[in-house]
């Protein structure tokens, strides 16, 4: 199936829309107000490589590797995410963290990331079941109505839907398959990354207990960025935004969900203040955080890890996984 022309001009248009609303609106924007947001987001993603470093060090308690080189990664990862679609700054992030540590794997730190989706998990279902019980968040069946062209489209054929998440689950079984040739030693090293949730109490004081706090930056964050634009900071206005990235994350097509998330900010803000004003948040806030992000991350890859750009960093990626399997065949003759 071809997405029609006219669904995916009209989802740009109205992006664009959104994008002349927030220049036409710089003027109002409270750009204290903003900064702090930014420096409250910045502590989020710290306390969240913070405990990225922790569950890392229990997979690796012999090793010697500092957290400041795995919150590099974590925000060069984040960063990236930003401005690539389809999630490629995990990508990025896999590579720098691995490096970082000696003689680590990557199903081994792969794995570790998991272990920080649990609580993300959690917590998406909770606000994703708040957001919906609050009446004005759109029912899945109205997405095939949003101004979103991959959500839209998604939900108006629920057959190619259906069909890509076939292939997507295909997909990593074959990936899955390939990787666990020798299946033992990949099992071990994912057990491993794994480590920190067999010790229950560790993981509570040194992950959970880390990232709540983490959210509750995440939550004055974007309160203060819904005041900064004059929507008006609440709590249950951060639980919709959080809702919104949430629903945003399941289809990473373009970057940060740009589109999805500004086609579904306007929907559920719509009786909280001026179109114009709601337009402007929906794309300042993606803007801001966006260009933090990259900026902290591009500063990460130049201070820290000595590379120039994100191309960089993929092209030493290749080089160290036919490294990799250089030494493993070796080992295998």
């Amino acid at each position: 199936m071809v997405v029609p022309a006219a669904e995916v001009g009209g989802s740009f248009r109205g992006f664009f829309d959104a994008v002349d609303d927030f220049f036409a609106n710089l003027a109002a924007v409270e750009w204290g107000t903003m900064s702090v947001a930014l420096l409250a987001f910045g502590v989020y993603l710290t306390l969240r490589s913070r405990a990225s470093f922790n569950i890392l060090r229990a997979a690796y308690p012999g090793g010697h590797f500092r957290w400041r080189e795995i919150w590099g990664a974590y925000v060069a990862g984040y960063g990236f995410n930003a401005v690539i679609p389809a999630r490629g700054g995990d990508v990025v992030r896999l590579f720098l963290t691995k490096t970082s540590i000696p003689h680590s794997s990557y199903p081994a730190v792969a794995s570790s990331f998991f272990v920080e989706l649990v609580f993300d998990a959690l917590m998406a279902v909770l606000i994703l079941s708040f957001a919906f019980s609050q009446g004005v968040f759109p029912k899945p069946p109205e997405f095939a109505r949003l101004h979103a062209f991959d959500l839209s489209y998604l939900a108006a054929h629920l057959d190619l839907t259906l069909f890509l998440l076939s292939a997507l689950a295909i997909g990593s079984l074959v990936v899955f398959g390939a990787l666990s040739v020798r299946v033992q030693a990949f099992w071990a090293r994912v057990r491993q990354g794994l480590a920190i949730m067999r010790d229950r109490r560790r993981y509570l004081r040194e992950v959970l207990a880390l990232q709540a706090v983490a959210w509750g930056f995440r939550v004055v964050a974007f309160w203060l960025l819904l005041d900064a634009f004059g929507v008006g900071g609440s709590l249950r206005g951060v639980l919709l935004v959080l809702g919104v990235q949430a629903l945003a994350a399941i289809v990473p097509f373009t970057p940060g969900g740009a589109g999805v998330q500004q086609a579904l900010l306007v929907k559920v803000f719509a009786g909280s203040a001026g179109g114009a004003t709601v337009a402007a948040y929906s794309v300042g806030q993606q803007i801001a955080i966006a260009t933090f992000s990259f900026v902290v991350g591009f500063a990460a890859l130049a201070l820290i890890f000595r590379l120039r750009s994100f191309k960089e960093v993929i092209a030493r990626g290749r080089g160290d996984r036919v490294e990799a399997a250089q030494t493993a065949s070796r080992a295998d003759s």
